[in-house]
C-alpha cells in the first residue's frame, strides 16, 4: 500500500481562529518558546524536561488539550510531547499549564510528520492520535496524517513495544487506518474483538469534540497497536 505523501509537506488545516486576546498572545510570545522543542536533532528527548521523568509520551494534535492535561496530571513522572499547530488550542493549553504549574510538558506547534524524524530512535514509549482531521472528500484524503510514510516515522520514534492509539468517529478513517496498520511492517493490532475498538481507553476522558459527535450519532472507534520488537 502506498500513500502519496509529501515528506516536505506543509501542514493541512487552520492554524488559527478568532483573534487572541491580550493574555494568550502574550502566553504564544513569551511561553511558548520557553517550551517548544528546540531545532535540530535531538539527542536526549527525557532531558529536555526540567525534572526527571521516567518515559515520555506524545499526543498529535491535543486540540482543546483535555485527554493531554489529563494524563500530564495523572502520571507526573511521564513526560509528554503535545503537538497542536492550531494557535488559539495551544494559547488555551498554556495557560492551564501556567496557572497550574505543570512541568512535564514540552511542545510543538507545527507539523508533527516534520518534528517526528528529529527526535531519537526508540525514544518515545507511546503515542496518541486522536480524533484528527478526518478529511473526507476523497480528493483530500492525501492529507490524512495517517500515511504509509507516517506510520514509518511513528514506528521509528518508538521504542520497541511501544504503544500507539488512534480514536476517531469517522468510520472510513478509521477503515483507513486500520488497513495501514495491517499492512505496516512495524505494528501488530492489538485489538481482539469488537469490544474492544468500541471500549473506551483506561482513564479516558471525554472530550468536547467526541461529546458532540456522539450527540450526532456517530460511534467512536479506538484502535491500539504497538511496535514490533524487530
Amino acid at each position: 500500500m502506498t500513500d502519496q505523501h509529501d515528506p516536505d509537506r506543509a501542514f493541512f488545516g487552520r492554524r488559527k481562529g478568532k483573534g487572541l486576546r491580550e493574555g494568550q498572545a502574550g502566553r504564544i510570545a513569551d511561553v511558548l518558546p520557553r517550551l517548544r522543542l528546540p531545532e535540530g536533532e535531538i539527542v536526549d528527548l527525557a532531558s529536555l524536561f526540567p525534572v526527571p521523568v521516567e518515559a515520555v509520551r506524545l499526543e498529535i494534535g491535543f486540540g482543546g488539550g483535555e485527554h493531554l492535561l489529563h494524563r500530564m496530571r495523572e502520571s507526573p513522572q511521564i513526560g509528554f510531547i503535545g503537538c497542536e499547530p492550531f494557535i488559539n488550542g495551544m494559547a488555551k493549553f498554556l495557560a492551564v499549564i501556567e496557572r497550574e504549574g505543570l512541568r512535564n510538558v514540552r511542545l510543538w506547534d507545527g507539523d508533527a510528520a516534520l518534528m517526528l524524524p528529529r527526535l531519537p530512535a526508540g525514544s518515545l514509549d507511546a503515542a496518541d492520535l486522536l480524533y484528527p482531521d478526518p478529511w473526507p472528500k476523497r480528493r483530500q484524503r492525501k492529507r490524512r496524517f495517517v500515511s504509509e510514510r507516517t506510520l514509518g516515522l511513528l514506528a521509528r520514534a518508538l521504542r520497541p513495544g511501544g504503544r500507539f492509539r488512534f480514536a476517531s468517529d469517522i468510520d472510513d478513517y478509521v477503515g483507513w487506518t486500520l488497513a495501514r496498520l495491517l499492512a505496516s511492517p512495524d505494528f501488530d493490532w492489538a485489538d481482539e474483538s469488537a469490544d474492544d475498538w468500541r471500549r473506551p481507553y483506561p482513564g479516558w476522558i471525554r472530550t468536547r469534540y467526541e461529546a458532540k459527535a456522539v450527540r450526532e450519532g456517530r460511534v467512536p472507534s479506538y484502535l491500539t497497536a504497538f511496535r514490533r520488537a524487530s
